[in-house]
């Protein structure tokens, strides 16, 4: 006579925070040498770009972009943990590092880390879009819309623009100003403020340095590969087929990071360069985890392993999501969300 085996429990917010707890404590040393190892070669590729650019080999200067793009990327990720307070264990020296870099980034990074604190908090409520994150609208949302509504939001959800002109947007105009809500505070024009001085008394070195026409040629393709990588990496994060939404009062910070967070399983040298944040489920989990704990997190957490998980051949097919079903609890594409009626 067979016997039902109870069914197993899976941990609470509360139960996870405590198990991955032994996982969060930064290694100064590694810290230290995750940045030389990031910084160096950037540096050294930036000036690779600008010796084939001048001496004519454009061409080679315009490939060596795209793997300088990617530890441009990488030294966004380190800005990135240390506006979690995961990257030193000193908060002061993890936001002077994450300062710094926000110059390189083209990201005040005060101003990010605010934000970002509150897509943390937010992620999957559908009550309280609007900060961090993607603009995302229900099924319902897009068909109550005027037509000019629609068309502008469906032009916003077009790859090209979301990945090509967005990025322009957000790296070069909207980082500089502190715009929405904070507009009127002054104190949210520091940040902002102060990265775009530093940003540009560093342009204006390197222009002194090798001429403005050199400048241009070798740090425009890099910033502009880089901020398409970002904002592709943020939208596969969380927009992915069968990801987590919710109202405010069915919201729980549980399953908006083991369901609504993607596990994206990249090739080793792009989970490198991305400094393992495709394991984005596990840092919603515990945001004070290093990203250089992250695999072992998955090595000794096995049933974290294989939730949520988004190959890079099933992620290019995400790009046509754009609308939430709350009928279908999934993420589903314009065409679809029109045979549904």
């Amino acid at each position: 006579m067979s016997q039902t085996e109870p069914a197993a429990v899976e941990p609470s917010a509360a139960d996870w925070t405590r198990i991955l707890n032994r996982y969060r404590d930064p290694s100064v040393r590694r810290s230290i040498a995750e940045l030389a190892v990031t910084a160096a070669p950037y540096a050294a590729l930036w000036l690779a770009i600008w010796a084939a650019w001048h001496f004519g080999f454009w061409y080679v200067s315009l490939l060596l972009a795209v793997p300088a793009a990617g530890f441009l990327v990488r030294l966004f990720m380190i800005q990135h943990d240390c506006g979690h307070g995961s990257f030193f264990r000193r908060r002061v020296t993890n936001d002077w590092v994450g300062r710094v870099i926000g110059v390189l980034t083209l990201t005040p990074y005060d101003a990010w880390r605010r934000a970002h604190a509150i897509h943390h908090g937010t992620s999957g409520n559908l009550d309280k879009r609007g900060i961090g994150d993607l603009d995302t609208l229900t099924v319902r949302e897009y068909r109550a819309l005027p037509l000019l509504g629609r068309l502008r939001y469906r032009l916003y959800r077009n790859p090209l623009v979301l990945f090509g002109l967005g990025p322009i947007y957000m790296f070069i105009l909207r980082h500089r100003l502190p715009l929405g809500p904070t507009l009127a505070n002054w104190r949210a024009w520091i940040s902002p403020m102060a990265t775009n001085l530093a940003a540009a008394a560093l342009a204006v070195a390197m222009i002194w340095l090798v001429g403005w026409k050199a400048f241009l040629a070798v740090q425009v393709p890099i910033t502009l590969i880089a901020g398409s990588a970002g904002v592709w990496l943020f939208f596969i994060q969380h927009q992915f087929d069968h990801t987590f939404w919710a109202a405010d009062g069915a919201w729980n910070p549980t399953d908006a990071a083991l369901r609504g967070s993607s596990y994206y399983v990249l090739p080793g040298a792009l989970r490198w360069l991305t400094a393992n944040i495709g394991m984005h489920h596990v840092h919603h989990l515990h945001a004070r985890i290093p990203y250089y704990r992250l695999p072992q997190v998955l090595r000794e957490q096995a049933r974290l392993a294989a939730v949520s998980r988004v190959s890079l051949l099933k992620s290019i097919r995400c790009a046509r999501l754009s609308l939430w079903d709350e009928c279908e609890k999934r993420l589903v594409s314009f065409r679809a969300a029109r045979k549904r009626g």
